[in-house]
């Protein structure tokens, strides 16, 4: 497998509680699928966990090259723990037919957060 791109984001936790706070469930819904929302709140530090999943959605925008535009709805992108806590990206829609137009087989990524900041890096592969 070869690397195609690389991108990467840096989210301030509380401006995403700032956003919940004025938004509520219409902000959640709209950028996080279900199973992101009930794996962040099944943690005590549900806004870091909600700030991380953001950055990597950014993440992924970035490294297909298109950013949050056109047709693109925020949950194309659903980061989900495997059985070993590893976060995986699935893509759908818009994002899933851009991906499929770089080449890319598979989207790896690492988050990382503390209550301020919260930091995604994505790598995208081929064969």
């Amino acid at each position: 497998m070869g690397i195609v791109a690389h991108g990467i984001d840096l989210v301030d936790c509380p401006r995403i509680e700032q956003m919940m706070q004025r938004h509520g469930e219409r902000f959640v819904n709209r950028v996080f699928t279900a199973a992101e929302q009930a794996y962040a709140r099944a943690n005590k530090n549900e806004i870091e966990k909600l700030a991380g999943r953001f950055a990597a959605k950014e993440a992924v925008l970035k490294l297909v090259g298109t950013g949050w535009r056109g047709k693109i709805a925020w949950t194309d992108i659903e980061i989900i723990n495997n059985a070993s806590g590893q976060p995986e990206v699935t893509v759908d829609g818009e994002v899933k037919k851009i991906a499929h137009e770089l080449g890319i087989e598979h989207i790896s990524v690492s988050i990382t957060h503390t209550a301020n900041f919260a930091i995604a890096s994505a790598v995208a592969l081929t064969k």
